[in-house]
């Protein structure tokens, strides 16, 4: 079957989302735009997934991410069967966080979110930064979590891992990149790749609607998973 996807959303815990880019708000807007499934991929965090999933069940399916933003500056997405899994996944990124605090008057808030949509706290270390992780290192933590690792917006001139690198490492093994709609795309520089689009959405507006549509044999996490690893 083909379903509607838009795999990478931030919610108001990345400093650049809206503060509006709630819970509720953004399921509400991805039903309305006749989606089938969604991931929200904040930056180098996912306190704010475990509520958008409560908000979703039984109306919309919901892939558990995140943006990690790695040594190189190269920005990552990765995608888990489950909720524990990316949990699991996220604490072991806890040592390589710099410690720096975030400046919300500068950067914008990094707010956590309940299912009610009511703020429950502040994340204070800075988001927007890099991770001291290197590329190769999460790539195989994402995969020693039974994850997918998708590189974001290949086609842009930063913080992507053409942008940073120069190329892309065949040793790693993807299958699938993650194109920007906005950007120039040359699809034959990646002939063994297939791709997907997303909205990257910062606000409620960009989330996409049915344009990016995969194959899947059944609407589930595995089933999503599965398609995005061939």
């Amino acid at each position: 079957m083909k379903v509607a996807i838009d795999l990478h959303i931030h919610s108001a815990l990345s400093p650049c989302g809206d503060d509006d880019m709630t819970p509720n708000n953004i399921v509400n807007m991805a039903i309305l735009n006749g989606l089938d499934a969604i991931a929200v991929t904040d930056h180098n965090s996912c306190d704010n997934v475990e509520a958008v999933m409560k908000v979703a069940e039984g109306r919309i399916l919901v892939i558990p991410g995140m943006e990690l933003q790695t040594r190189e500056e190269v920005h990552l997405l990765s995608y888990f069967n489950d909720l524990s899994s990316l949990i699991s996944f996220s604490n072991e990124l806890l040592p390589f966080f710099d410690g720096l605090s975030n400046s919300p008057s500068f950067f914008g808030h990094q707010w956590i979110i309940n299912e009610l949509d009511e703020i429950t706290g502040e994340m204070d270390q800075a988001l927007l930064t890099s991770l001291s992780i290197s590329l190769d290192d999460a790539v195989e933590l994402i995969r020693r979590h039974k994850g997918i690792a998708v590189p974001a917006h290949v086609n842009k001139s930063s913080y992507s891992i053409t942008s940073q690198l120069g190329f892309l490492p065949s040793y790693l093994n993807f299958r699938m990149l993650e194109y920007s709609q906005y950007h120039e795309m040359n699809f034959s520089d990646f002939p063994r790749c297939n791709f997907i689009f997303s909205s990257d959405a910062h606000s409620l507006g960009q989330i996409l609607d049915r344009t990016m549509l995969i194959s899947v044999d059944d609407l589930s996490i595995d089933g999503i998973l599965e398609a995005l690893s061939k």
